[in-house]
């Protein structure tokens, strides 16, 4: 007999283009497919860059961003998304009203300090990530620089990882996962947190050498595969470490660089 055929999921990602392939949509779309799902795509904006640095950005106009949204939906029904860098506050509000109107669980990756430092957002467009878009994620996954700005203090994660994504859970009413690569030290600790009070602590050691440009866009979108393919949170969120930590434990040289292997 025939093998029986059943639908992947689908899961979409709401992000930047990254011309070196190592993070954004092109690092998202890797990872859905290493995770078992067919990756869509509404592109926010264009980026001329490799691993190291961006030479320049692009914006997509908001009604283009939801135009692509929009026509991923009406024929594909993902059943989770993931926001990447969404660039200023006029896409921020129009991702914020599509993610409302469509209650799609959603991953999101409030992409707003580089690995190098750089801000991303224009403190407009953070506060509307704040107001609008972070009450409405399934996960927000912030790194050290971003849970700083966004508890108005320094984040220092390791062993404060924990109360610091519990603090971010009960402020905006929705899980937070906060990343641990951006600490001082070798010993790693992403602490996941939810607004009930429980708490998830995942370890690692880093491992040097490696490239780890576009390791947060690979979490996520990890997180998202899994959301999507009906796991829990709890879940999702220990099969997108494993896989982003294998990753990196198998990496690639490409060009001489260690890269992170989907």
């Amino acid at each position: 007999m025939p093998a029986t055929l059943t639908d992947l999921p689908v899961a979409l990602s709401i992000a930047g283009s990254d011309s070196g392939a190592g993070a954004g949509i092109q690092a998202d779309l890797l990872t859905f497919a290493a995770n078992g799902v067919y990756g869509t795509t509404a592109i926010t904006c264009l980026t001329a860059q490799n691993p190291l640095g961006v030479s320049g950005i692009q914006a997509t106009s908001p009604a283009f961003v939801l135009e692509q949204c929009h026509q991923v939906t009406r024929h594909y029904r993902p059943k989770a998304l993931k926001t990447g860098m969404l660039l200023n506050v006029e896409i921020v509000e129009a991702v914020a009203g599509f993610i409302a109107e469509a209650k799609i669980p959603a991953v999101i990756d409030p992409v707003m300090v580089a690995s190098s430092g750089a801000t991303l957002l224009s403190a407009e467009a953070v506060a509307a990530v704040a107001r609008k878009l972070l009450p409405l994620a399934a996960v927000v996954t912030p790194n050290l620089d971003e849970a700083t700005i966004l508890l108005g203090r320094k984040a220092l994660g390791g062993s404060q990882g924990p109360a610091e994504a519990l603090e971010l859970a009960r402020r905006y009413g929705v899980p937070f996962l906060v990343k641990g690569g951006h600490a001082d030290g070798d010993a790693l600790v992403d602490a996941l947190a939810w607004p009930d009070g429980r708490t998830l602590t995942l370890t690692a050691q880093r491992i040097p050498g490696i490239d780890t440009h576009g390791s947060g866009c690979t979490l996520s979108a990890a997180i998202t595969a899994h959301l999507a393919r009906g796991e829990s949170l709890e879940q999702a969120v220990r099969l997108a470490h494993a896989y982003l930590q294998n990753g990196i434990r198998n990496s690639m040289q490409v060009v001489g660089i260690n890269h992170i292997r989907h």
